[in-house]
C-alpha cells in the first residue's frame, strides 16, 4: 500500500522481483571494466533483498562510473561533478523511506567533492556511499586524479605523478563520527556482492572502497594483486563481511580484526600488512543527522500552520 499522502491510498498485488526488473538501457563501459561487476552485484542485491524499484534511488556525479543510474531500473540523478552527496543527502531529508546509494569515482568524490566527502561523512545520514577508484580520470582520457600512484604516467603528467596519492581509507577513517568502512574489489564478485548488502543494511553512512580495474588506461594496475593473492589481507569477524569458502580458497592472507577496533582499522588502512579486504570500521551508535531531519515530516499543511499561529501568539499583545 502506497500513496503521496496518507489518506491517497491504494492497494498494491505482491509481486516478485526479477533481476529484469532492475535492467535499463545497455551499459557502455569499456569491456572488462570493473564497473559491469559493481552494477551486476546491486542489481542481484535488490533482487535478492526484494527492494521496490520505486523505493530505490541511485545518485552520481560525473565519471565513467557514474553513468550508473542510467543503467539501474529505479529512480536516478545524474549529477554535478562532485556533487552526488548532497544531493543524496536531499533525498533522504525528505525520503527517509528510500533506499539510497550514491555512486562516485576516485575523481568525483576525492578531488572536486571532497569537501562534500568530508562532510557527509561526518553527517552519516543513511547512505550506501560506492567509491569506484579506479586510480585515474577514465571519461575524461587517463588525467592523473587524487588516488593515482607516485610516478604513474598519464595525460596530465606524461613524466609520472610527482607527489603520492591520497588514501581514501584513511581519510574517511579520520573524520569525526564514521560510522562504516569498507574495502573490496571489483574482480572477487563474492566479496563484492556481501560488502555491499552489508553496507546496505547499516544504519548511517556506509562507505565502500571499491578497487576497480580500468582495462583501457591503467590495464596493468591491479595485475600484482590479482596474480599474488597474498598481498591481500582478508579481514574476518562474526561482526564483519562475511567470507565463503569461494573467498577463502583464492586468498590464503585471513586475519581477525574486531570492527569495533578503530585504532586496529587505521592501521589496516594504511597497506603496511597489505591491501585490507574486508570491514576496516563500524560504529552503529554515530549519530545520524538525518534522525533530526525527519523531525516532523509527517505533518500536513494544516499541522504546521497551527504551530505557526501558536508560535506567532506567544508575541501577540
Amino acid at each position: 500500500m502506497y500513496g503521496l499522502k496518507q489518506d491517497w491510498e491504494v492497494e498494491e498485488e505482491a509481486r516478485c522481483l526479477v533481476l529484469e526488473d532492475f535492467e535499463s538501457l545497455t551499459p557502455r563501459w569499456c569491456p572488462g571494466c570493473g564497473d559491469h561487476a559493481v552494477l551486476g552485484s546491486l542489481q542481484r542485491l535488490a533482487r535478492d533483498l526484494q527492494l521496490p524499484p520505486e523505493e530505490m534511488v541511485i545518485v552520481s556525479g560525473i565519471g565513467c562510473s557514474s553513468r550508473f543510474p542510467h543503467y539501474m531500473k529505479t529512480y536516478g540523478f545524474h549529477g554535478l561533478h562532485g556533487r552526488p552527496l548532497p544531493i543524496a543527502s536531499g533525498v533522504l531529508s525528505r525520503r527517509p523511506d528510500l533506499n539510497v546509494f550514491v555512486v562516485t569515482g576516485d575523481g568525483d568524490c576525492c578531488a572536486i567533492g571532497t569537501a562534500h566527502w568530508i562532510h557527509a561523512i561526518r553527517h552519516n545520514m543513511n547512505l550506501t556511499v560506492l567509491l569506484f577508484d579506479n586510480n585515474i580520470y577514465g571519461l575524461t582520457k587517463m588525467q592523473s586524479s587524487p588516488t593515482t600512484p607516485l610516478g604513474n604516467p598519464s595525460n596530465t603528467h606524461p613524466g609520472g605523478v610527482p607527489i603520492g596519492p591520497i588514501n581514501p581509507l584513511e581519510v574517511t577513517l579520520g573524520i569525526a563520527n564514521a560510522s562504516f568502512v569498507a574495502q573490496t574489489l571489483d574482480w572477487n564478485p563474492l566479496h563484492l556482492y556481501n560488502t555491499i548488502k552489508q553496507a546496505h543494511e547499516h544504519n548511517g553512512l556506509a562507505f565502500v572502497r571499491i578497487l576497480q580495474r580500468c582495462p583501457h588506461f591503467m590495464r596493468d594496475r591491479w595485475n600484482e594483486l590479482q596474480d599474488d593473492t597474498s598481498q591481500v589481507v582478508v579481514l574476518e569477524h562474526p561482526d564483519g563481511i562475511q567470507v565463503e569458502d569461494g573467498v577463502r580458497r583464492i586468498f590464503p592472507n585471513i586475519r581477525t580484526h574486531d570492527p569495533a577496533d578503530l585504532g586496529g582499522g587505521r592501521h589496516l588502512a594504511t597497506g603496511e600488512e597489505g591491501i585490507p579486504m574486508g570491514l576496516l570500521y563500524r560504529n552503529p551508535a554515530s549519530p545520524r543527522y538525518n534522525d533530526i531531519t525527519e523531525q516532523g515530516l509527517g505533518l500536513t499543511t494544516a499541522d504546521k500552520l497551527a504551530g505557526l499561529e501558536a508560535e506567532l501568539d506567544r508575541f501577540a499583545l
